[in-house]
Parts: structure tokens; sequence; C-alpha cells
């Protein structure tokens, strides 16, 4: 596990030798399979799982994301993480994620993920993507509003 994964978006990590819940697993192998370059947001991975919602993602994230690519996962207007933002910004760049510049009055000039363009469906990765506790059909199925 790299350092940028080990100190990652979360505020913590599972404590050693803890067991994660069923549900927090779940979502952490939804973050892992999102190729670089892409992104999900929370409502995403919800709607992939068919089960939660996009609080209980961000909750899972915010405790136990740093054990994966945690900058992936994101909010559906394409702010970047409050706090964070920097290095996620790294990230994006060395990933080659869709940006949005901001504009001048922006607070900070911080971009945007360009949601369009950076957003993933889970598609190309069915055979790779575990089937076990996913919503009928696969990632390949999952739709967006």
């Amino acid at each position: 596990m790299s350092q940028d994964q080990t100190d990652g978006g979360g505020s913590g990590t599972a404590p050693t030798g803890a067991e994660l819940p069923e549900y927090a697993e779940r979502v952490l192998d939804v973050a892992d399979l999102i190729p670089p370059g892409r992104v999900m947001t929370y409502g995403d991975i919800a709607e992939w799982l068919g089960e939660g919602g996009p609080r209980q993602v961000g909750r899972v994230m915010a405790l136990y994301g740093s054990a994966v690519p945690w900058w992936r996962v994101v909010r559906s207007d394409g702010t970047l993480l409050p706090a964070h933002e920097l290095r996620a910004l790294d990230h994006y760049r060395a990933e080659g994620t869709p940006l949005r510049e901001a504009s001048h009055r922006a607070e900070g000039h911080i971009p945007r993920i360009d949601m369009r363009r950076a957003r993933w469906d889970g598609g190309g990765q069915a055979d790779a993507a575990p089937d076990e506790g996913r919503g009928p059909g696969g990632p390949g199925e999952k739709a967006h509003t």
C-alpha cells in the first residue's frame, strides 16, 4: 500500500486487527475497482451496491477510505473534498482525470472534476469485478440519471 493510500481522505482507519463491517468492505471493494483517471460519486457506489445511500458511503470513506484510492470517490457536483483538495488534485493531474478549471472568482481557484467526462459506470470491469454482494446485473448494467 502506498503512502498516498495510507494517509488518504479518510479521517481514520480501522484499528489493527479489527474486522471491517461487511458493508464497508463492499464499499471499499468498489472504490478499489475505479480505474485511474475516472471517478464515482458516493451515490453511484450506493446504487451499484443496491444498498445504503450517499451518506452511508461517505461515512465508510471517512472512516476507512485511506485503504483505497479515496480521491476517486467524489461528490456529485465534482467539487473536491474539503481539506484534501490539494492532495486529491495532485492525484487527478497525475492520473489525467478530466478537470474543469475554476473561475477566477471562485474561492481558492480550485478546479472541479469534469463529471460528464470523468464519471465511471463500472463498465469494462465486469469480468474483473467480484459479483458477491453486487446488485443484480453487475456493474456493466448500472444506469445514471
